[in-house]
């Protein structure tokens, strides 16, 4: 988790701003190139819901966890904008991969050995990868890195985690969690109803999440903030599944879910509408807080809807959620080059996030 989503699908983040002073990328085509990424993830997901993938899960992680680093590694190569698009396209489909079985194989061990809530170490993986790439851009940037440069770095710490997961994850097969005694209908509508929800968590966390240290540098009130933002991103992230899964326990999933949702839309607005640096660290804050709780409790409440066979479950959370964030940054570009900046685009996703939070407490919830 830390390599392919923390580093390999959010490190464009810090490295976007380089590659736009360098580059003299528009802000429709570093939309583009950020809803590439995602559109890969969108294809991924889906292509991760088929049944008769052939091979073990295992083999399916660990390889797509070394297109991640692959693809992310040779971002520094590219020399145009199809070679961008196509690289982070297929980097994006190998992080749905990633996550889709390394979730279906965690949580499916912790519940057999009677420890779901290990979980949030699990998904805790994509704060500390963020908190990583951050640090390693900070310092190759101090010490005069260019944009290829970064990618190459970044792209190393990626193969690393293979290696890592290479030797951690071991092939034996786990016996099958006991069917869902959760009647059907309701089930199924709880689950549709979640999928909706989750999806407009996708484009509502996504432009902030692709365009906050960006937003940061172009407003000179909020530069004080530019190398803190990202780190504070991971920092905040890291421990968030716990605490969110903790609050859920203590009030029930659909709460949680809900303020972390309406949490967030408070950062995704502060992003654009308090342009200070105490405005940037807050959105980061916010931001970093909640987006892997939101994760972590929408897709563990998919696998409760549907225990018996989680990973079709999975796929279409994440293909939803994917589907918000191709739309996302593109929408976000055009705007603002045609505004001169994302506050309309942050605010539209900011009122997505409140619609989320509305969903998630009026939809049906299946056996508690």
């Amino acid at each position: 988790m830390a390599g392919a989503m923390g580093i390999g699908r959010f490190v464009y983040t810090p490295i976007l701003p380089v590659m736009v002073g360098t580059l003299h990328l528009s802000d429709v085509q570093a939309g583009l190139i950020a809803s590439a990424n995602f559109l890969g993830y969108l294809v991924g997901a889906l292509l991760a819901a088929v049944g008769t993938l052939p091979g073990s899960r295992r083999h399916w992680l660990l390889g797509a966890l070394a297109v991640s680093g692959l693809t992310t590694t040779a971002m520094g190569a590219g020399t145009s904008l199809p070679a961008f698009l196509a690289l982070r396209f297929v980097g994006g489909g190998a992080s749905a991969f990633v996550l889709i079985f390394a979730s279906a194989l965690v949580l499916e061990r912790l519940v057999h050995a009677g420890r779901p809530q290990l979980s949030a170490v699990h998904f805790s993986g994509v704060g500390v990868g963020i908190s990583v790439s951050a640090v390693a851009v900070s310092v190759s940037l101090a010490a005069g890195a260019g944009w290829q440069q970064l990618w190459y770095v970044v792209g190393s710490l990626v193969l690393a985690t293979f290696l890592v997961a290479a030797l951690l994850i071991p092939p034996e097969p786990v016996p099958a969690a006991s069917a869902s005694v959760t009647p059907r209908g309701r089930r199924e509508s709880g689950l549709a109803w979640l999928i909706t929800a989750y999806g407009l968590f996708g484009f509502g966390y996504v432009i902030t999440a692709t365009f906050l240290v960006a937003i940061v540098r172009a407003a000179p009130e909020m530069r004080s903030a530019e190398t803190l933002v990202w780190l504070l991103v991971g920092l905040a992230a890291a421990p968030s599944v716990a605490l969110w899964s903790r609050l859920a326990a203590r009030t029930s999933a659909r709460t949680a879910y809900s303020a972390a949702c309406l949490l967030q839309a408070v950062g995704v607005a502060a992003s654009v509408l308090w342009p200070s640096g105490a405005g940037a660290v807050l959105s980061a804050a916010l931001l970093g807080g909640t987006f892997m709780g939101q994760t972590s409790l929408g897709l563990a409440e998919a696998r409760r809807l549907v225990p018996d066979n989680p990973r079709p479950a999975l796929a279409l959370m994440t293909a939803a959620f994917g589907f918000g964030q191709v739309i996302g940054p593109v929408l976000a570009g055009y705007l603002s080059d045609r505004l001169g900046s994302f506050s309309l685009a942050s605010l539209l996703a900011a009122g997505a996030l409140l619609a989320a939070a509305l969903i998630v407490q009026v939809r049906p919830q299946g056996r508690e």
